[in-house]
Parts: C-alpha cells; sequence; structure tokens
C-alpha cells in the first residue's frame, strides 16, 4: 500500500463516516399524520400476578380526554390556553408546574441549564402544554371495583397553598394532594418529594380506604408528547438536534434497553412488554423523562400513538393489581426523572437508566473512555478543555510503539525517494512495471508503506466517538475551555484552532513522503489538509481541540523522527 492509498483510505473512512451519520438520521420528518388509536391487548399469563391489568378502554384515554390544561385535543394553535389553578413546586434545580386534575406535571424548567449560553434567563423546558412542545408526565388509578383518580381526576392541595419552594437549608420538599370520594370512602393522597440538587421525583400515592367494601385496581403512569417540529436540513452535522434520537425507550431486565424512533410509534403499532424491574421513558438531546416504578412490582408496559388534530405519542406502565381492604391503606412509589443525561445520578436511580445516553455505534469505545479517561481527568484539572487535552496525550502515550514505527516507514520512504522517482523516469508510462520495480525496491531496503496505516485506522474510531461524547454528554454541553472557547460543543468563535489545524495538516502533509506519486496526485493530496480544515471549521471546537492537540503531537513527533533517519540511506535506517 503505497501512501496516496493511505490518504485515500483516511479520507474514504472520514466521508463514509459522515455519510453514514447523515443517512442514519434519515429524511427530515415532518409531522405524522393522525393515528388510529388502537386498544393495547391484554395482559399475557406469562406473568400471573398482571392478568388482570385492564385493557386500554378501562385507561381514561389520553386522545379521548382532554389532556392537562388543554381544552379537547391539542390545538393547533402556536399556544395552548393555559391551564387554571396550577400549583408551582420550586427547587435549586427544578421549577415545575402541577395541575390539579390528576397531580399531572405540565411543566419543567431546568434552573441549571440555559437553552443557549449567552441567554441564561432562558431555561431548557422538559415538559409544557404549548402546541409545538406539548410534552405532560401523568399517573392515576384505575378500579376494577369502585372508583379511582385517573389522571382527569381533580385533586386539591391538602394545605390549599399553590406555591411550593424549597427552603434555604432543607434537603427535601414534600407537595401533599388528596383526592376522596365520600360515596366509596376511598381517599388518595398523592405526595410529590422532591431532594436538593436531584432531578428524580419521587410520586408516593397512599390509598385509604374508608368503606365497607375492598377495592382492587391497578396503578399506571404515562408520558405523552407530541413529535417534535422538523429540523431544518441545512444544520446537518454541526447541529446535533438533527440527528440525536428522538423517541419514547423502555428498559427491562430480561430485554435490555430499547427504543422506538417516532415515525417506527406511528406506523408500527401498538408495542407491549412484560417487565418487572424496568421502566419507561422519552428522550431528546441531553435530556429524558423517565417513569421508574417499584423494582419488585410486575408491569405492563406499551408505546402507542394517540388521533387528533396534532398526534402525540405515549408510553404507559400499568402496575399489578392492588387490592386494599376495609379500613385499610396501602402506600405505593414510583420515581419520575425530568433532567439532564446525569450518567451517575441515573444509574443510582435505576438500573440502566443511564443508557439513554447514547454514543451510537461506537459506544463500546466511548463509554469506557468517557468512565475511566475523561472524567477521571476532568475531576482532576476541573476543565473539560484540559481533560480533553490530557486525553490525547495518554492516547499519544499508548499508540507510542505503533506511531514510531509509523514515522520510521515515513523516514524510509522519505530516503529512497530519490530512487522511486529515478524509477519512474526510467519506465515512463509503463506504470505495470513501474509497480513491479518499486516494490523490488521496498522490498530490498525491508521497507513496509502500510506500517503507517495502522495508527491512522486507531485515531479515526478514537476521533469518532469523542465526537459523540462532545455531542452527547450533557456535562459538556456549554463547558468553557479558556480564553475566547467559552463552549466545546460549539464552534470556535474565531476560527483560530481550525485555522491551526489547517496549519498542522498541512505541515504534517507536507512532511509525509509521496513516491511514485504524479503531479495530479500531488496536486490532490496538497489540498487535502485545506478541504477537511474548512470541513472542521463548523465541528465542536473540543473536537477541533483534540484534533489540533493530536496532530501538533503527531507533527512534533515525526520532524524528530525524520531529523533523525530522514538523511540516512535506507538501509542504515531500516537497522534502527
Amino acid at each position: 500500500m503505497n501512501q496516496t492509498r493511505s490518504f485515500l483510505l483516511i479520507a474514504w473512512l472520514a466521508v463514509a463516516t459522515l455519510l453514514f451519520m447523515e443517512w442514519s438520521r434519515g429524511p427530515a420528518q415532518p409531522a405524522p399524520p393522525p393515528a388510529a388509536s388502537a386498544p393495547i391487548p391484554a395482559a399475557a399469563d406469562a406473568i400471573p400476578s398482571a392478568a388482570d391489568v385492564p385493557a386500554a378502554a378501562a385507561v381514561p384515554s389520553a386522545a379521548a380526554a382532554p389532556a392537562p390544561g388543554v381544552p379537547g385535543d391539542v390545538p393547533s394553535a402556536s399556544v395552548a390556553a393555559p391551564a387554571q389553578g396550577l400549583v408551582t413546586v420550586t427547587t435549586n434545580v427544578l421549577r415545575l408546574q402541577v395541575d390539579p386534575r390528576g397531580a399531572s406535571l405540565v411543566g419543567a424548567d431546568l434552573l441549571a441549564y440555559p437553552v443557549e449560553k449567552d441567554k441564561p434567563d432562558v431555561k431548557v423546558r422538559l415538559l409544557g402544554t404549548d402546541a409545538v412542545h406539548y410534552s405532560v408526565a401523568q399517573s392515576g388509578l384505575v378500579a376494577t371495583t369502585g372508583t379511582a383518580p385517573s389522571h382527569e381526576a381533580m385533586f386539591r392541595t391538602e394545605d390549599g397553598r399553590s406555591n411550593y419552594t424549597l427552603a434555604d437549608g432543607s434537603q427535601q420538599l414534600e407537595v401533599p394532594m388528596v383526592w376522596e370520594d365520600p360515596a366509596t370512602g376511598l381517599r388518595v393522597r398523592k405526595v410529590l418529594v422532591l431532594e436538593r440538587g436531584s432531578y428524580a421525583i419521587t410520586v408516593r400515592q397512599e390509598i385509604s380506604n374508608q368503606g365497607s367494601q375492598a377495592w382492587r385496581g391497578n396503578a399506571y403512569e404515562q408520558l405523552q408528547r407530541v413529535p417534535p417540529p422538523p429540523t431544518p436540513r441545512t444544520s446537518s452535522l454541526t447541529n446535533p438536534e438533527a440527528f440525536s434520537f428522538v423517541g419514547a425507550a423502555w428498559y427491562s431486565p430480561e430485554e435490555g434497553f430499547e427504543k422506538y424512533k417516532i415515525p417506527d410509534i406511528f406506523e408500527d403499532g401498538p408495542q407491549t412488554r412484560e417487565v418487572t424491574g424496568g421502566w419507561i421513558s422519552m428522550l431528546q438531546h441531553h435530556f429524558a423523562l423517565a417513569w421508574v416504578p417499584n423494582e419488585n412490582e410486575a408491569q405492563r408496559f406499551s408505546i402507542t400513538s394517540l388521533p387528533g388534530a396534532t398526534p402525540r405519542y405515549l408510553v404507559r406502565g400499568v402496575s399489578a393489581p392492588i387490592e386494599v381492604g376495609p379500613g385499610l391503606s396501602v402506600t405505593r412509589e414510583a420515581r419520575l426523572w425530568v433532567g439532564p443525561k446525569l450518567q451517575e445520578q441515573m444509574q443510582d436511580v435505576a438500573p440502566g437508566l443511564k443508557l439513554t445516553l447514547d454514543y451510537g455505534i461506537f459506544t463500546f469505545l466511548a463509554q469506557p473512555m468517557y468512565d475511566f479517561v475523561l472524567e477521571p481527568l476532568h475531576d482532576l484539572t476541573g476543565n473539560w478543555g484540559w481533560a480533553i487535552i490530557l486525553t490525547v496525550l495518554i492516547i499519544k502515550l499508548l499508540l507510542y510503539p505503533l506511531s514510531a514505527k509509523q514515522y520510521q516507514s515515513f523516514a524510509k520512504m522519505r530516503a529512497i525517494q530519490p530512487r522511486i522517482e529515478s524509477l519512474k523516469e526510467r519506465y515512463g508510462d509503463d506504470k505495470q512495471k513501474f509497480q513491479m520495480a518499486m516494490m523490488d525496491l521496498y522490498k530490498k531496503e525491508k521497507v513496509n508503506p502500510a506500517a503507517g496505516c495502522l495508527p491512522i485506522l486507531i485515531t479515526i474510531p478514537v476521533f469518532i466517538a469523542l465526537y459523540w461524547m462532545l455531542l452527547e454528554s450533557v456535562e459538556m454541553r456549554q463547558a468553557p475551555w479558556l480564553g475566547w472557547i467559552q463552549n466545546l460543543t460549539a464552534p470556535d468563535p474565531y476560527f483560530i484552532l481550525p485555522v491551526i489545524n489547517l496549519v498542522v495538516m498541512y505541515l504534517t502533509q507536507k512532511m509525509t513522503p509521496t513516491p511514485g506519486m504524479d503531479p495530479m496526485q500531488k496536486k490532490i493530496m496538497t489540498f487535502m489538509p485545506l478541504i477537511f480544515g474548512v470541513m472542521m471549521a463548523f465541528f465542536p471546537s473540543g473536537l477541533v481541540l483534540y484534533w489540533c492537540t493530536n496532530g501538533i503531537l503527531g507533527l512534533a513527533q515525526q520532524y524528530v523522527i525524520t531529523k533523525r533517519h530522514g538523511d540516512k540511506p535506507a538501509a542504515a535506517v531500516a537497522g534502527k
């Protein structure tokens, strides 16, 4: 393999990767057409304790009944009618709006996460009732005997308040809401428990039966959203919103993590799973919503679409039967995650919840690199930019033996380059004889042109893995480095790093031998740094920082080895 093929291989790998990323996101998706509502199948006999889980008709349908705070279907207007009598709950990291109807969460602002770094007062909103980004988290009960409060039942705050704030010095905030049925004696007290610094909300339901008959029913939790508006195709590679996963997902210990893209939900019809110890979720770039039932509770998970003027999709978990005898009470808890995909915190909430952070096809490389290299280096330096630079140093040290062989191979190639040019003049247009003579020369001088390929092949996956880490890890979102780089996940505002990167790539190309290459190929190789340099100018600055550091260290190593071996005869270099 000559150097032309080596560089063409690099170019092909880069282009193939970018094309794969573009292809994998598919065409821009318009809002799906209204879908027919399909009933959720009855529970399978595989889990006897869940055999009495009601069919969809028994659970008040989000399609048939008005959504919390929205009259009828989600309106097609840009802003939905505001809900009345909302309860506001504020901690140091969350500001929630709770609708008394079902004690449902219909608003959630992440106080530590601005939408844009230069607009710190505009926070990321994960739940809301505006038509374009409609998203709610609901829970309720359904009865097989008697009555029960679904997510449409009207609750009231136990103390009559409409505003709750986590007090300074307090670690926990409770918001109690009550529903009662005097006719049957059933009383349900639903308590939202929030903790300082946590995005996990405990929803505790205390079911008290003061009647004369046993109450039987099921609990359920659900998330419903409208599909996001189409992303403009022009944003493509530099806008992760264009290809990051958006849709529903669930997890079970038996089947693992499964995710469903929005078009598949509308096209494939309802999906169900019988699960114990899992969770359901809705995912988007950097952030997630997830209901986590008790790990010992049997559940039937389902994903389906809902018809209407603006279609919605819904993921739901329905519990095994619950029975409360006369004069008795039962307490049931589930947790709701509303926040960023913080890996350590999510793993503490539920097994597998950190899988909502998806690094793509290079997860096997990106995840351990983050867990064992980047995150510890960030803990050491307190800065993601320096952590990236130190990561490059570690990778360079690990690959030093291969890199040394690569640059020694380049040095040998430079040493015999005049003799290859002489062979080219001797054989003229007879390319077959020229190639045979050049291979004989390689064999005689013990030069292996392919020796420089392996380090390149290793570097490319590392580069792509870091690319996904920068785009998907919320820990790096809007993180500063130094000076003019105040957001590693955004392009360099002054193009300083891309210019340095272009210069480094050009110098590296000039130092790389090109024996036997015709004038046209040499011109193409001369322009390659410019092409890749311009392309990378719009990549996240953290990624360009990685590539710059890698290139500078590689250039220095190549320069030293070339100076050491470049002027020696090839046979002498081969003996080193």
